[in-house]
């Protein structure tokens, strides 16, 4: 079987947690934050983690980067 390519912008974006789920980071947080409320702001720091839906997907760029 020949090897599989990692796709480089998934590996630049994203991080598997030792658990195995996908780290990402917050949505929504590049402009227009004056229209946005103090408390939005706080909330979109750091890093979520994906819905399960979306991990799938993830995964399947980044076949040798699975932990467990």
């Amino acid at each position: 079987m020949p090897k599989l390519k990692t796709k480089s912008s998934a590996k630049k974006r994203f991080k598997i947690t030792a658990r195995g789920k996908v780290l990402m980071p917050q949505a929504g947080k590049r402009h227009g934050m004056i229209k946005r409320t103090n408390s939005q702001i706080r909330k979109q720091r750091g890093t979520t983690i994906m819905s399960k839906q979306d991990a799938k997907i993830v995964k399947s760029y980044m076949p040798y980067n699975l932990r467990g």
